[in-house]
């Protein structure tokens, strides 16, 4: 027998509209953000209750309801935002069906608290089943929107008996809010719980795109986007957006697709986009996509699915391959480097590798048995024959091989002038028993490179190692009492307490990890006048020069006390004019109060002449009766301080060594004089622009302090720095990389 069609009852008919509308209670939320959206609102905030199931509310400060509406606002098919199907073809609002409210109320209790700009008050209102229960109350409240939705399906036992996770319910709202927080960048939104202090989800009004996906999602992928954007006239798109580049992958693909500003989902646009990414990240893992395409919306039909989260657009496949190559391309310019993220040793770490690690060019260290294998990733590699960084940088014409070209000093290695001074009581002479010939052929002016190499024991586990040339007899302690740099024909023992004390400081305070690393490294180039790059066993660190010849040229001071040669100028330098030059420059502090330049720089000129007779016998640092610089110390062979710093050193002498103590004058005098000393980038000439590559002054110059860092400063790093503790944690030495993690970056699975 036939069945018998009826009509069936208007409450069965919206209760099953409801329930395609309002599948869960992430769905009713959506809906109320979008209205919220369209009425212009710049703040929305969004309570929910044991998932939503119990209690929602969410409150914006729009345009807000007009009473007169109030009574079929939860009425099927009510709608501010079109008014014949025609202008469905050109809808740029969200809504458009007036489903929403009315689905919400046929399966909750649902309570509207509304204002406009031009009411005197808030109206509040309740509905069940699409109709409203009482006539419109005059209350207190805001402008805008509240709206309250109480018990979400309580007439709906199935559905409610599906939904019983709460929490789960909780995660779904705080996506769909997240996303449209992403989206919305000059919108605030909040999520939390009834009763909670503090939000779950928060974005502020003025905070940017990218900041609201950190405030989501986290630095991790914040740190790692590219913005993307491209548009075609013939397609009548265009798109915007930020996507991860190959550093940050997830083992769930987290894509946010908005079509004209509607959250939409596109099976085919993220398997477009996924082969893409398929080709940088490894197996099974995925990226983070932010898509927001705007097309014309005639050609946009967005009335394909109830809850709107599928919309059907014209030419599809085009658009989609065109999205496929622009994201192709952004993948292919972020891929060409890849970013690693630096850690400070920290105090007493290790830095050597793990004891498994070997040098693959020793084979006598492995032994037999399997578990001493060596793998591909703890092998050292290391060739001190092999190419540099600079090799891959300069032009091939520009050997680097060469040595520093000749500099306007003339060294004096023999004794200064006046070599029969007084010595003091607690001073001895150690005769050279060489001969003066001998040691004057050893000397090498700096210039050029050395064939003597007096600063290449790369071997000698201790501080310093006794020149083979010289035949002096030394005290016991031979780690501080032999020679270090430039050598002088003649030793004096120094016993002064003061001087003794700085030198023990020094060896309480070093790190033997630390000079165990820089007498074993392996130098890969310069990256700057600053900082170096060098690679012990599988790591590579990146060293502050600046510090570490600061550092270098400091400890040489002290444990070569009254013991320099003498760097000659070719001509005599006025302590007058540097300390004019030196009070112009602004670094100098100098202001009107301190008093007139010149009467400062002839005081300085008079304070050094007094103490001329000091500065010659401990440090070589020559000043003659008419107040000229006429010599500076010897620290190591092949190396002159950079002269540009010599009027602020001269200043520096007079303002900022304590003169009164023995001990502190001694530091601060030699801290000023390493500093004057050491490699700075402001003193440094860079290397020229391509446009000026034929400028050879600039050439020769760049090639100086590159071959003097490396040749020079690091050949006397390995042997006589023994680097402070406080290198480990303040950044001066960083490890950039390691051979074991590099790997497991590179690994396909």
């Amino acid at each position: 027998m036939a069945g018998i069609i009826r009509r069936l009852d208007e409450a069965v008919v919206n209760r099953i509209a409801a329930g395609e509308v309002i599948q869960r209670p992430a769905n009713a939320i959506k809906e109320m953000i979008e209205n919220c959206l369209d009425a212009k609102s710049t703040s929305i905030q969004v309570i929910v209750k044991e998932g939503g199931l119990k209690f929602i509310q969410v409150q914006d400060n729009g345009c807000g309801i007009r009473k007169e509406d109030l009574d079929i606002v939860c009425e099927r098919f009510t709608t501010s935002k079109l008014q014949k199907f025609e202008d469905l073809a050109s809808i740029s609002t969200y809504g458009f069906r007036g489903e929403a409210l009315a689905s919400i109320s046929h399966v909750a209790h649902v309570t509207v608290t509304t204002k406009t700009a031009d009411a005197k008050c808030a109206f509040r209102a309740t509905y069940s089943d699409g109709k409203i229960k009482a006539p419109p109350k005059p209350c207190a409240g805001n402008q805008g929107t509240q709206i309250t939705v109480e018990d979400l399906f309580y007439n709906v036992n199935t559905r409610r008996k599906a939904l019983k996770n709460p929490n789960e319910e909780y995660a779904k709202i705080l996506e769909v809010v997240s996303r449209y927080a992403i989206h919305n960048s000059g919108i605030s939104f909040s999520v939390k719980k009834q009763g909670d202090t503090v939000s779950d989800v928060r974005t502020l009004s003025n905070a940017s795109t990218v900041d609201n996906i950190r405030a989501i999602f986290g630095n991790a992928v914040s740190r790692e986007l590219i913005e993307v954007g491209c548009e075609d006239a013939n397609l009548a798109f265009k798109m915007k957006g930020y996507i991860t580049n190959a550093n940050y992958s997830v083992k769930k693909c987290i894509f946010l697709l908005f079509i004209n500003h509607r959250l939409v989902e596109s099976a085919a646009m993220r398997k477009a986009i996924e082969t893409v990414y398929a080709a940088y990240l490894p197996k099974s893992t995925h990226p983070f996509l932010y898509l927001s395409l705007e097309i014309a919306p005639q050609n946009v039909d967005v009335n394909v699915h109830p809850t709107k989260h599928e919309v059907h657009f014209l030419h599809e496949d085009s658009i989609l391959e065109r999205v496929q190559q622009h994201v192709e391309s952004k993948l292919l310019g972020s891929n060409s480097s890849r970013m690693y993220f630096t850690q400070t040793l920290l105090p007493g770490a290790d830095c050597s590798s793990s004891e498994a690690v070997k040098s693959a060019g020793n084979p006598s260290v492995v032994t037999k048995g399997t578990s001493d294998k060596v793998y591909a990733h703890q092998m050292v590699r290391t060739d001190s024959r092999e190419q540099k960084l600079d090799a891959f940088l300069q032009p091939v014409n520009n050997p680097l091989s060469a040595g520093p070209t000749e500099v306007t000093a003339e060294v004096n290695a023999g004794p200064p002038e006046g070599a029969g001074r007084p010595q003091d009581a607690e001073m001895e002479e150690v005769r050279d028993l060489v001969e003066m010939a001998d040691v004057q052929e050893d000397a090498v002016k700096p210039g050029g490179p050395s064939e003597s190499q007096h600063l290449s024991p790369e071997t000698v586990p201790s501080r310093k190692r006794p020149r083979e040339d010289m035949d002096i007899e030394l005290e016991k302690d031979h780690t501080r009492k032999d020679m270090t740099a430039a050598c002088t024909p003649r030793r004096r023992i120094i016993n002064l307490t003061s001087v003794l004390t700085l030198q023990e400081e020094i060896e309480n305070q070093a790190h033997a990890k630390l000079q165990e690393m820089l007498r074993d490294h392996s130098f890969v180039g310069c990256v700057s006048p600053q900082w170096a790059l060098a690679q012990y066993q599988t790591k590579l660190y990146l060293l502050n020069t600046t510090k570490l010849s600061q550092e270098l040229f400091y400890q040489i001071l002290i444990y070569d006390f009254a013991n320099f040669g003498v760097l000659r100028l070719s001509e005599p330098a006025p302590l007058y004019e540097l300390s004019m030059l030196a009070l112009e420059d602004p670094e100098s502090g100098w202001t009107e109060e301190d008093g007139p330049k010149e009467g400062l720089a002839e005081y300085i000129v008079e304070f050094l002449k007094k103490k001329t007779e000091m500065l010659k016998d401990y440090f070589s640092l020559e000043i003659d009766e008419e107040g000229n610089l006429t010599g500076l110390p010897l620290l190591i062979d092949n190396y002159v301080p950079p002269l540009e710093g010599l009027p602020m050193f001269i200043l520096r002498l007079a303002t900022e060594v304590n003169w009164d103590e023995e001990k502190e004058c001694f530091e601060s005098l030699s801290k000023e004089l390493s500093m004057f000393y050491s490699i700075r980038k402001q003193y440094i000439i860079e290397e020229a622009n391509p446009a000026n590559s034929q400028n050879e002054d600039s050439e020769s110059g760049s090639t100086t302090w590159k071959w003097t860092v490396e040749h020079v400063l690091y050949k006397a790093f390995r042997t006589h720095l023994l680097p402070p503790k406080h290198f480990a944690e303040d950044g001066n030495i960083l490890q950039l990389a390691n051979l074991p993690d590099l790997y497991k970056v590179f690994e396909r699975c």
